[in-house]
């Protein structure tokens, strides 16, 4: 037999092209393109075929390395019922998607195994221009596009899923991201009030680094992160869900924007490969993927990155993991609602599993470890805010309050410089600012703190007896389209 290898990509892993039989060595990737449905893998007969770049390959049960045939694998895919991928040794899958795949990928055993997210958060609804009309006309029902559900062999209710991320990176064919105000009308966001209609900023990705012809003076190094990663809920879990939404919802159900994200079923539901009257009762009942909750989800945890390890619980045979939504850097707490820089991108992960461990530690909600690779700012001016909101009113050890207090007292101040409102806000939600609660006890007043890192500025940004120099001659500001 015979093996074609067209190309080694800038990661080092193996493309291939149509041959009767794929060379696979060990720590690298096979690329896969997942343009088939049902899905890219088939059982046939002993061996496995693979839908390659477009083109099915047969993949035996031998490995060759240079000219050498051995009779053990040192890669092997093992295919079981429905084509779906058992267990993966010594080498990863890195799944490419198109725009309407979205199925489930399959079983893994343990291991490594990858994940290419080309569409983005909207799968694919924002462009790379100056026209914010795209961010105020998106349609949030499709909010997110997700790889997954993978299932894991042997998980099982009451395990514990540790997800190693071993790495993570922005597509090379898609070298930008955008942050995006949503309309209140479609939306909102955390400084809705004061940001009602959609405005968007384009950020280039050069290396580690990002800066925006949007909002200039500014350039950082990136923490790219997957905003969501998650395990599938059980019907009891789900249920929960549901009902504590419905019921915060029908306290004020004409309230713009709502109060909860329901299910709505239809057409914009991501149901796999279900079909008919089965994939719409499912869908009526699906829980939005908008907030997060007790099994992960759209946590937005910055520090997701590149090293981490993530505990989740897990309620269902296979656990279920699913992931999307990656940002190249984000400020805590994602305040502008598409507050990080969306991208497209890819992502290497590993699985384990300590069996019941979420009786033995006590595990309610996901528990993981930061990455140890951060950006390095340590050079911070940091905003006080407390629980008296823009009205003067008092409220009682109010966080969110606080916490939005300090968002706007740093926007306020990033004004004196030049910057335009928005470009503030562009920046404290894309930023690696970091948000702090300084205290919960002191009554009436919750303190909450913005940490604005300073060496991310072209300029000098400290208080002095001179006052601020104006950096910006408002000439460029953040796109905005006005509502219809």
């Amino acid at each position: 037999m015979g093996a074609e290898i067209i190309s080694v990509d800038h990661n080092g892993q193996y493309v291939v092209s149509g041959a009767d039989f794929v060379v696979l060595m060990p720590e690298t990737s096979l690329i896969v393109d997942a343009t088939t449905d049902p899905g890219f893998l088939a059982d046939t007969a002993g061996n496995f075929t693979i839908t390659v770049l477009g083109q099915v390959v047969t993949y035996g049960k031998a490995a060759v390395l240079g000219h050498a045939t051995t009779d053990v694998p040192l890669g092997a895919l093992e295919v079981g019922a429905g084509g779906r991928v058992q267990a993966l040794t010594d080498v990863a899958v890195e799944v490419r998607r198109n725009f309407n795949v979205i199925d489930n990928d399959g079983t893994i055993s343990g291991g490594g195994g990858g994940i290419r997210y080309d569409v983005g958060v909207t799968g694919g609804q924002i462009a790379n221009d100056d026209d914010a009309s795209d961010v105020r006309d998106v349609d949030l029902r499709q909010v997110h596009f997700l790889s997954g559900p993978i299932g894991v062999k042997g998980a099982e209710p009451g395990d514990l899923l540790v997800v190693d991320i071993l790495d993570i990176g922005a597509s090379e064919e898609s070298l930008w991201g955008f942050n995006g105000f949503f309309s209140r009308q479609n939306g909102g966001g955390f400084l809705t009030d004061h940001f009602p209609e959609a405005q968007k900023s384009i950020w280039d990705i050069e290396g580690m680094f990002t800066r925006s012809r949007h909002v200039p003076g500014v350039r950082y190094a990136g923490l790219i992160h997957p905003g969501l990663i998650g395990c599938l809920p059980d019907k009891s879990l789900l249920t929960e869900w549901n009902n504590r939404e419905t019921k915060l919802f029908q306290t004020d159900p004409d309230r713009v924007p709502p109060l909860a994200a329901l299910p709505e079923g239809g057409d914009t539901a991501h149901m796999g490969r279900m079909k008919g009257e089965e994939r719409d009762r499912a869908a009526a009942e699906a829980a939005r993927t908008v907030p997060p909750r007790e099994h992960g989800g759209n946590c937005d945890i910055k520090d997701l990155s590149r090293g981490s390890k993530v505990y989740f619980p897990v309620y269902v045979d296979g656990a279920g993991l699913s992931v999307g939504d990656l940002h190249f850097s984000q400020g805590d707490g994602e305040i502008t609602f598409c507050g990080a820089i969306e991208m497209a991108g890819w992502l290497h992960l590993r699985v384990n599993l300590i069996k019941g461990g979420v009786e033995k530690y006590g595990i309610r909600n996901p528990v993981f470890k930061p990455s140890p690779i951060t950006p390095h700012y340590d050079d911070f001016l940091i905003f006080e805010g407390i629980s008296v909101d823009e009205q003067g009113e008092q409220h009682y050890l109010d966080v969110h309050v606080a916490y939005r207090q300090a968002c706007l007292n740093a926007i306020e101040y990033l004004k004196k410089f030049g910057y335009s409102g928005a470009q503030g806000y562009a920046i404290l939600g894309t930023a690696p600012c970091q948000g702090h609660i300084s205290g919960v006890v002191d009554i009436p007043n919750a303190c909450a703190t913005l940490w604005l890192p300073t060496d991310i500025f072209d300029f000098d940004l400290m208080p002095n007896p001179d006052g601020p120099t104006v950096h910006l001659d408002g000439s460029v500001n953040v796109p905005l389209a006005a509502d219809k």
